[in-house]
């Protein structure tokens, strides 16, 4: 089912394709058989009218709530590699809806892109607001207890944080691969305001032979 359904996201613009050649085709038939054009053109407008409407109400209702992204980056190995294609819920966050320890968020970050945009960072929440996070000899400690991670890439967590105290509204993410993940352990990420948040990734939908809910 899973399968049926990624093939149908990635291929989203087959039905585009399909209108264009069934467009074409009837268009062929009325100039063959001019004394039917008027009954073929009728039928193909009130059969491609009701297409274009099924087509805009799925996409818009789809769009509404999820919204495929790939991965870019290395940070979340071996969870995520590059060129993953992962869904996003964009409202997994909406109105009183809190982020969970463990949740993978996609977020917009003050980093920029080649273009000088903010760039879309992905990671993974560990610290909540109002949590003490605290990061020394290679682990990870919340509220003075020791936060065991067996996805990590290389099973250990690098750099130190010193009793850093989560900001309300706020979370404190980072990367899979703590090694090369840059995340709320530097101060050009630091913690994450709820409102930069677009989404939770939920599913990785390619390759086929990986797909997993997140």
């Amino acid at each position: 089912m899973l399968m049926k359904l990624g093939r149908s996201i990635l291929n989203g613009h087959e039905l585009c394709r399909r209108i264009a050649d069934r467009i074409s085709c009837l268009l062929a038939d009325s100039r063959s058989a001019g004394n039917r054009k008027g009954l073929l053109m009728s039928e193909f407008a009130k059969s491609l009218i009701k297409d274009i409407i099924v087509a805009a109400v799925l996409a818009a209702v789809i769009l509404t709530f999820i919204r495929p992204t790939i991965v870019k980056q290395t940070s979340m190995q071996d969870t995520l590699n590059p060129n993953d294609y992962v869904i996003m819920a964009r409202r997994a966050y909406a109105g009183d809806k809190e982020p969970k320890r463990g949740d993978i968020i996609i977020f917009k970050s003050e980093l920029k892109d080649e273009r000088g945009n903010d760039k879309l960072l992905i990671k993974r929440v560990i610290g909540l607001p109002g949590d003490e996070v605290t990061i020394r000899d290679g682990s990870v400690y919340i509220n003075g207890k020791e936060y065991r991670e067996d996805y990590l890439k290389d099973g250990y967590t690098t750099g130190s944080v010193n009793k850093l105290k989560v900001p309300e509204g706020e979370y404190f993410a980072m990367g899979d691969n703590r090694v090369v993940s840059v995340d709320s352990r530097y101060s050009e990420v630091g913690c994450i305001k709820k409102s930069a948040i677009k989404g939770k990734a939920i599913l990785r939908l390619f390759p086929f032979n990986k797909i997993k809910r997140l």
